[in-house]
């Protein structure tokens, strides 16, 4: 018998340069606790566009739900309006405030010296150049890992990350920050300023940018904490 609400949903929004499958170390575990599990399908053409198609996402369920984005989908994550939503965790993620921009949380701090150089194509995207997984991205997960990752990436359009951010969903909701100590990508002392202001639930551990594939227990830990709190009968 599960401990969760009927139909109780986690939906896990992966960021840029990614898939839902960035999440295949999660979600059987959260399915064997008795969550329904969907990851959210964005297409990383501006922030609109991603909030509306998690959005979409978020009508598939029936129950409530806990939203979980990683890195820039913590923008996305907080952007969403349906009043099933119970609680938001962020992983390593991103939470621009009202008006704020994914590019001024993102470069508030001086960035890593492994975090790889970012800039636009000719169509206003921008990939992950050669390295920047290994070095960065998910530089404790293995060869093979960073190999595949960087094969499959998905470009994420500048729009997404110059577009002002709507009035957040964790100013109202309960949230849960899980903050990479070692992350190469956002600033750890980034991650603890936004997790601060948003009056997070922080959770903070030895991990790089991309603890999914690197640390999925402690993934799954906060997760559950969240559903254990804000989806339980």
């Amino acid at each position: 018998m599960s401990s969760f609400a009927q139909n109780a949903s986690i939906v896990l929004v992966h960021g840029a340069w990614a898939d839902g499958s960035c999440w295949s170390n999660i979600i059987l575990p959260l399915r064997q606790e008795g969550l329904r599990v969907i990851c959210a399908p964005i297409p990383l053409t501006s922030l609109t566009n991603d909030i509306a198609a998690l959005e979409r996402v978020v009508e598939r369920t029936s129950g409530p739900t806990v939203l979980v984005g990683h890195a820039y989908a913590g923008a996305v994550i907080a952007g969403a309006k349906n009043d099933r939503i119970k609680s938001l965790v962020y992983v390593a993620a991103l939470a621009p405030a009202e008006g704020e921009t994914v590019a001024d949380v993102f470069y508030r701090a001086k960035p890593h010296p492994e975090a790889p150089h970012l800039e636009p194509d000719a169509h206003g995207l921008i990939w992950m150049p050669e390295g920047g997984f290994a070095h960065a991205v998910a530089h404790k997960a293995s060869p093979d890992q960073t190999t595949i990752s960087e094969a499959v990436q998905r470009p994420i359009a500048v729009k997404c990350i110059q577009e002002k951010a709507p009035v957040p969903a964790w100013k109202t909701k309960p949230s849960w920050f899980l903050l990479a100590e070692e992350d190469r990508m956002i600033a750890p002392e980034t991650q603890c300023y936004m997790a601060q202001r948003m009056g997070a639930k922080i959770r903070t551990h030895q991990v790089d940018h991309s603890p999914m594939y690197t640390a999925p227990e402690v993934v799954i830990g906060v997760i559950l904490e969240a559903a254990r709190e804000t989806l339980a009968w």
